[in-house]
């Protein structure tokens, strides 16, 4: 690729979409282009199929999704399951279909079963079942995964999946319904600091280990899957480093400066045990991730405070 390949960004909002925008642009690519959901509805598909045929971008970047906790998927599998095939195969037929020369897919190392053997290697997809929390999102990125390596297969075209670990950073969602861990601990935390230093109750045991990759460590590797081609067709993207939930509720605790009590909700499902990725792969061809999760968190919780002007 060159700086002047047209890219569209789906999802180029959100977290890692906007991460992944700024990767490209400080890297120099001036020809990146992003709908909202309002100018795209990417669950449409002869709208997809009319903006890349107009557009016709070189290379497609799928970082939209419908995307949330614990809570979000247990209340929502089927919006879970169905948008996020309707974007994805929109996308991903639309590009196969007008010749799109590269299609980077992201999804979630939820793909992997609930009792892999840890740390969680690419060949341990399909290999058993899923954790039922979160299923119907993952049933519906590991279609993702399929659909781009049988293009990959049938027609040796260079579309390629990255499965990120646990993700957080810079435009995060911090809404308690929906969001993820990292980011529904640092509101709580926060909050209760606000309040007197009050008790934070948080969900299960805190004994589950998860591992955290920063946003821009996942954006830089979106721009190297961009800037090479790739032997395989699908590569975990994490930092082979992992914590107890409890030492992250810790961890971030003590960077918010909150000094009161943590209560543990038993009754409350922990999800898997451990969920630690081998991004050996990926590591192997040249990609490295370079912020720890202590000066992560520091940085999103900077950016929390400067713009925590959201609604529940």
């Amino acid at each position: 690729m060159n700086i002047g390949s047209k890219i569209y960004i789906a999802g180029h909002r959100g977290m890692v979409g906007s991460a992944t925008w700024s990767a490209l642009k400080a890297k120099g690519y001036n020809n990146l282009i992003g709908r909202t959901s309002a100018e795209l509805d990417l669950r449409n598909q002869q709208s997809v199929v009319d903006f890349i045929n107009i557009e016709k971008p070189n290379v497609i970047i799928d970082a939209a999704a419908r995307v949330g906790g614990i809570l979000a998927n247990n209340e929502n599998p089927y919006p879970f399951l169905m948008e996020n095939l309707q974007i994805q195969n929109n996308l991903i037929d639309s590009a196969h279909k007008a010749g799109t020369q590269k299609f980077i897919f992201l999804g979630s190392s939820c793909i992997y079963p609930k009792f892999a053997p840890q740390p969680l290697r690419e060949e341990y997809l399909l290999t058993d079942s899923l954790e039922p929390t979160n299923e119907w999102y993952a049933i519906a990125k590991i279609a993702g995964v399929k659909a781009c390596q049988a293009i990959r297969k049938q027609y040796g075209k260079d579309f390629v999946s990255l499965m990120p670990t646990n993700l957080y950073g810079s435009n995060d969602n911090f809404d308690l319904k929906s969001s993820h861990v990292l980011p529904a601990m640092i509101r709580k935390f926060h909050e209760a600091k606000e309040n007197n230093n009050a008790s934070v109750e948080l969900w299960g045991s805190g004994k589950p280990m998860r591992e955290f990759l920063y946003v821009d460590d996942l954006a830089q590797a979106v721009l190297f899957a961009v800037e090479n081609v790739l032997p395989e067709y699908l590569y975990n993207v994490g930092t082979g480093k992992d914590v107890t939930i409890k030492e992250l509720a810790q961890t971030i605790q003590t960077i918010v400066g909150h000094t009161g009590e943590i209560l543990w909700d038993s009754s409350k499902p922990d999800g898997t045990p451990r969920k630690l990725m081998d991004s050996s792969k990926l590591r192997g061809v040249g990609w490295e991730p370079k912020i720890n999760l202590k000066s992560g968190i520091n940085k999103a919780y900077n950016w929390f405070l400067e713009n925590n002007n959201f609604k529940d």
